[in-house]
This record gives structure tokens, sequence and C-alpha cells, in this order.
């Protein structure tokens, strides 16, 4: 199986969020709004061969445009400021972000045709968000 691009997916289900944001160091207001959002992700590919993985909410928007396995500088939804590298393992995108500031971040996407799988990890923290297609 292999990454799938140019599809939407909304967030269905969200497993143990407000506890890995703690971890974040996310104070209780942006927590409040992070656990409300209902982002829609998509994984696209740009002009120049580039991979851009977007996610869209009311609440605040983000784009990431990279190669794999070579490291970029990326603020974070909540504001962190980390060196990310991303990697693909079959239909996944591993993504780990370090910085000086925070523990090691490591949020695996697993795509697949009818929903979009996210593990995300950081010390013993480990939250999973399930996506669905967006018709």
């Amino acid at each position: 199986m292999s990454l799938i691009f140019n599809k939407k997916y909304k967030l269905d289900t969200s497993e143990n969020f407000d506890e890995y944001m703690k971890a974040l160091g996310v104070g209780l207001v942006k927590r409040t709004l992070g656990n409300s959002a209902s982002p829609v992700v998509e994984l696209t590919k740009t002009d120049d061969g580039k991979l851009a993985l977007s996610s869209n909410s009311t609440m605040k928007n983000s784009l990431i445009v990279f190669n794999l396995n070579e490291e970029f500088f990326e603020e974070t939804i909540d504001g962190r400021k980390v060196h990310s590298i991303i990697s693909q393992d079959g239909n996944k995108l591993v993504h780990v972000q370090k910085s000086d500031k925070h523990s090691e971040t490591t949020i695996v996407r697993e795509f697949k045709p009818d929903e979009l799988k996210m593990i995300l990890t950081i010390d013993k923290i480990t939250c999973t968000r399930i996506y669905k297609p967006v018709d």
C-alpha cells in the first residue's frame, strides 16, 4: 500500500488528545480550543515534487511543505518551533519533531482509502486520532 494523495479526511474520533497537549505544555485555553476543533487533513504534491500536508479547521490552518527524509524547520499549530523530518514507511508518514525546549515528538500518519489514522507520541503519552474521508 502507498500514500494517498488529494483525498481529504475529517477528524472523527480522538483519544487522549488533552493529555498529549498537556505533555507538550499547551495551556488550558488552547487545549480547550484544540479539543473542540475538527480539522480536515489532506496530503498533496507540489509542482516541484515536494509533499504538502495541510490541516484546516475553523480554529486554525496549517501547511507544511517538505521533501521526504530532509530536515526542515516547522512552527507547529500550538506555536512550538521544531526541527522536523518526515519519512515514508509504506502507507505511513513518520514525522519526528525535535526541539531544545521540548521532548521529541513522533506523529505517525497511516493512510488508507477509508481512514487516516494518526498516532501522536511524546514521552510515554500516546494519542490516537481517526479521520474519515470527506465526500
